[in-house]
């Protein structure tokens, strides 16, 4: 694939917004994934440099969780095994599905993904910072880690936030003890999938490093914002990326 400039104007500066987003009301996934397909990559390949510069801003962030003792390791540990099998499932069967049935998928899951993630009264945040190891905890992690992985795998976006919803409804646990959970399960997921998909040589590296660079720094600077509701720059960014996208695909340019 040719690499152009426009390629960099186009995905550099969105993605650096998904981080921001991300950072500070969650739903950044809903920014990178349409910016390189706006931009013209395939969507298979859209996908997979996706993984690669969305691995370091969750890299960043479940350090940042573990530095603050957040992360329950014995929770963690079947998580991440689990996380890596429906991960990879769902990146094999991903690479098996035409790349256009691949891109009429990809515009329909956006909109439904949009409105889980920017939906807060999903979230249940009257649970507890503390985990208890019991059954339905270790199920709740296991069935998530699975199922979601798939997801993962496959497509991406709203990943973390489909974990902590997860979490907060079935573990009930609280949103930052929840996110931290789920950081580890979607750092797990993101480098399975970008595993599969660099073996398949289908990662567009040196637009996926640039943009990794952009998205770490949005992220820096998301996280150092204080703001009571996130969602005043992440619902109507997310739905200006969605718009041009849709004109994308309709052939306005």
């Amino acid at each position: 694939m040719h690499l152009s400039p426009q390629m960099f104007f186009i995905v550099c500066p969105l993605v650096f917004l998904a981080g921001l987003v991300d950072a500070i009301g969650g739903g950044g996934g809903l920014i990178s994934l349409p910016a390189y397909l706006i931009a013209g990559l395939p969507p298979h390949t859209a996908v997979a440099t996706n993984k690669l510069s969305s691995s370091f801003g969750t890299t960043l962030a479940t350090l940042r969780f573990a530095r603050n003792h957040l992360i329950n390791i014995k929770l963690a540990i079947p998580s991440v095994i689990v996380a890596i099998a429906g991960s990879s499932i769902g990146s094999h069967f991903s690479l098996m599905v035409p790349s256009d049935i691949m891109t009429c998928i990809l515009i329909a899951i956006l909109p439904l993904s949009a409105f889980f993630v920017l939906n807060k009264k999903l979230f249940n945040d009257h649970g507890t910072d503390t985990i208890i190891l019991n059954r339905r905890t270790y199920l709740t992690a296991a069935i998530a880690a699975f199922v979601i992985g798939c997801y993962d795998g496959f497509y991406g976006p709203g990943t973390g936030t489909f974990l902590i919803i997860a979490f907060t409804v079935f573990a009930k646990l609280s949103i930052r003890t929840a996110n931290a959970q789920a950081k580890v399960i979607n750092l797990t997921t993101n480098i399975t999938s970008l595993a599969v998909f660099l073996i398949n040589g289908q990662v567009f590296i040196p637009l996926g490093l640039a943009a990794a660079a952009c998205n770490m720094l949005g992220g820096y600077l998301g996280a150092g914002l204080v703001m009571k509701n996130g969602s005043k720059i992440a619902r109507p960014s997310i739905i200006l990326v969605l718009i041009l996208l849709g004109f994308k695909f309709a052939g306005f340019y």
